[in-house]
């Protein structure tokens, strides 16, 4: 099946589930930046599709019978000018071997229509450069240190971690205890790249070495020191770092 629309991005939907084709198309065309959506229901249908009619982008559940998403993304980066790849699936375990395929994105169902218009739009960069954001109150951070103030700039924290009435921010070379609620800087911080990932953590999303998956938690590394990701929050990060 192909959806047209006038101009935008050949988009390819590859899920053995009928229903979640159906929307995941309906969704896709809706966007203006998409100009056709073509459809398949296992990974040898969307071969035979790729066969015959390019797409720059394919939308790829994993678990499927035959070749599964994952082994399909292995495929395509065989090819010369392979298309992007987001994977569409109900299970998070898979998001680190998807981006070892390089993945372009990684959205869990149930699909939300504002998720993947911001999957699209990574995908279709704008004509004009970002605008910089405005100074905020939290840019820079005073310390004291032996009776001297020192100014530490957001951008060099790696994480902070909850201290009772305090924070202690954590810098590649050093910490700095002050007293500002953890809340505070995850409202003022959260737009700069810093997410969430414990009542007690906010980390730099780009100060991520390492995400590891085991027994069903999620542990990120930040200058090799292990914090937990909650599980409430597991979504949320695994999300962020698939942005950077």
């Amino acid at each position: 099946m192909t959806i047209a629309t006038p101009t935008g991005l050949r988009v390819l939907v590859v899920d053995d589930e009928p229903p979640a084709v159906a929307e995941l198309a309906y969704l896709l065309s809706r966007d203006p930046r998409v100009s056709s959506v073509r459809t398949a229901t296992d990974g040898e249908d969307a071969l035979r599709v790729l066969k015959n009619s390019p797409v720059d982008a394919l939308f790829l559940d994993i678990r499927m019978p035959g070749l599964d998403g994952l082994e399909i993304a292995a495929l395509l980066n065989q090819f010369a000018t392979p298309p992007q790849i987001v994977f569409v699936t109900a299970h998070e375990e898979f998001a680190l071997e998807a981006f070892d395929l390089h993945a372009s994105d990684y959205i869990l169902k149930p699909v939300r229509a504002e998720r993947l218009a911001e999957a699209l739009r990574r995908m279709t960069p704008a004509s004009a450069p970002p605008r910089a954001p405005e100074a905020g109150p939290y840019d820079v951070i005073p310390v004291e240190l032996a009776g001297v103030t020192r100014f530490i700039p957001r951008q060099e924290v790696s994480y902070a971690e909850a201290q009772g009435d305090y924070v202690r921010l954590y810098t590649a070379s050093s910490s700095h205890l002050v007293r500002i609620p953890l809340a505070v800087l995850e409202e003022h911080w959260s737009g700069a790249g810093f997410a969430r990932t414990h009542r007690r953590f906010l980390v730099r999303v780009d100060a991520v070495s390492e995400a590891r998956w085991e027994s069903g938690h999620l542990t990120v590394i930040v200058g090799g020191v292990p914090i937990p990701v909650a599980r409430r929050h597991t979504r949320e990060v695994r999300e962020r770092l698939s942005h950077r």
